[in-house]
């Protein structure tokens, strides 16, 4: 007798058998590319295109092209890669923490999620060779030897950290990505027709054969590297924070930014999440395996993270009064009543005020407001780092330095190149690799599923939730 809680419904619906896994999850990988998804992938080269076009622009005129002054020396280029870094953790977090934790609901979600994080961190690290203006001196952030005399990095620069941790956190992202493609990977090697994708497959696959020996390894690597994950989901956008709170400027110089900068990381990342997975599993018909319990369980944690945020969004002020620093005083107020107040406002309603509407079960449980809800978080936290970043250099010390920064359509353009690599690379994700983890799926799938599988005469069958076990003949056999 299989003991199942009646609180939890099943994270795998409509009495699924392993050969329904493999043929639900692979049918899109196998079939030829449809008319949507070729839609789709033309306008996101489209739009690559012509970011591609301003981006090239972009470096072959210099820097001076951006909106940028001597006030206001960070702006678009900053804010970008910090939205960027901060999508990029939801997958590590989905991956790893909540493997270590033993958490059924990722399997679902983990593979996608994973694939956002390393197509995430490419679109960030594209920011910080757009800022570099020269990137063909990239390497130079790198500790190389050379024969520059006593040319070194300064390794006391948070932005020296930043390449560290960045170059890491991707490292250990696609190791742990690819890792989990390899039984899947071989699934669709065994499965392939042509010779073609039998090579292709079969080449990314290693050998894998299914063994004992080979799943136990798979194990035991699965965990190592999700225990080295771990602190990176707390030490990235840690580092990343650190690029503003080891400075003196007022509105940066706190100690908060760290664990808030991580929560928020998280809140934009879970968003970034849903949107993806929402359309996902409508275009692929995966509503069996990525249910309404995997998208509230979700929104719980956007809304844990969302009031995580307001917290500290409160405790800034409290420390600004509290802090007895008129300047400090002055860069939180300016941005309340500021210039840039509509930036403000917009910040804390989509990131304090429309998470809190989660609270209600029927809304938590609705796609499209899902969906919404998600698109706002994002909006929402890139304008926090364009007030953290614009609203606190504006206006310095000196008032006759006070300016405003302005977009041009060079900004928007290199903003937009994000925006297409980043569909780009989803979109050929989602078409020649599995969306949806089938290992792991299958793994959980006795004790997730309302209809557990059971094997009786070499016929896969249909069990119900809770029904005893068939009895044992061994004529069956």
């Amino acid at each position: 007798m299989h003991v199942t809680s009646p609180v939890r419904e099943p994270l795998i619906q409509g009495g699924k058998t392993y050969a329904d896994v493999t043929e639900d999850i692979c049918r899109h990988v196998e079939a030829t590319p449809t008319k949507e998804w070729k839609i789709a992938f033309g306008l996101s080269l489209i739009v690559l295109a012509y970011g591609s076009v301003c981006l090239a622009w972009t470096w072959w005129e210099g820097l001076g092209v951006w909106g940028l002054n001597k006030t206001v020396g960070w702006a678009w280029d900053i804010t970008n890669f910090v939205w960027w870094v901060g999508i990029g953790h939801a997958g590590t977090l989905i991956s790893a923490i909540l493997l270590l934790f033993r958490q059924k609901w990722r399997t679902s979600i983990n593979r996608a999620a994973e694939a956002m994080t390393i197509f995430a961190v490419i679109c960030a690290a594209s920011f910080i060779l757009m800022h570099m203006g020269r990137p063909w001196m990239a390497y130079w952030a790198l500790p190389l030897p050379n024969a520059f005399g006593s040319l070194w990095v300064n390794f006391n620069s948070p932005l020296v950290w930043d390449v560290f941790a960045i170059s890491t956190y991707f490292s250990v992202s696609l190791v742990f990505w690819y890792i989990g493609l390899i039984p899947d990977l071989a699934t669709i090697r065994d499965r392939a027709t042509s010779k073609v994708s039998k090579f292709m497959y079969g080449t990314f696959a290693m050998g894998w054969d299914g063994s004992a020996k080979t799943w136990a390894r798979y194990e035991y690597i699965s965990l190592i590297l999700a225990g080295l994950s771990t602190p990176l989901v707390l030490s990235v956008h840690t580092i990343v924070s650190m690029d503003f709170a080891t400075s003196v400027i007022p509105g940066w110089h706190t100690t908060i930014f760290p664990p808030y900068f991580v929560a928020g990381a998280i809140f934009s990342g879970f968003a970034m999440v849903q949107n993806l997975m929402l359309i996902t599993r409508v275009v692929y018909k995966l509503e069996d395996y990525i249910t309404l319990e995997h998208i509230e369980t979700m929104n719980k944690v956007i809304t844990l993270t969302g009031s995580v945020v307001g917290v500290a969004y409160i405790t800034e002020f409290f420390i600004a009064w509290y802090g007895g620093v008129e300047y400090e005083y002055y860069a939180f107020f300016n941005r309340m009543t500021g210039p840039y107040w509509w930036a403000y406002w917009a910040m804390m309603t989509c990131n304090v005020i429309s998470p809190q509407l989660f609270w209600s079960r029927k809304l938590r449980r609705s796609i499209s407001f899902t969906f919404f809800i998600s698109v706002i978080v994002n909006i929402g936290m890139w304008f926090e780092r364009f007030v953290i970043i614009v609203t606190s250099l504006h206006r310095d010390y000196i008032p006759s330095s006070w300016t405003m920064f302005s977009p041009t359509r060079y900004d928007i353009g290199d903003y937009i190149f994000s925006f297409g690599l980043f569909f780009t690379l989803f979109l050929l994700f989602s078409k020649y690799l599995p969306v949806v983890n089938m290992a792991e799926v299958k793994a959980v799938l006795r004790s997730t599923s309302a209809q557990l599988p059971a094997k009786i005469a070499g016929v896969a069958k249909v069990r119900q939730r809770g029904a005893a076990e068939p009895a044992y003949n061994k004529d069956q056999e």
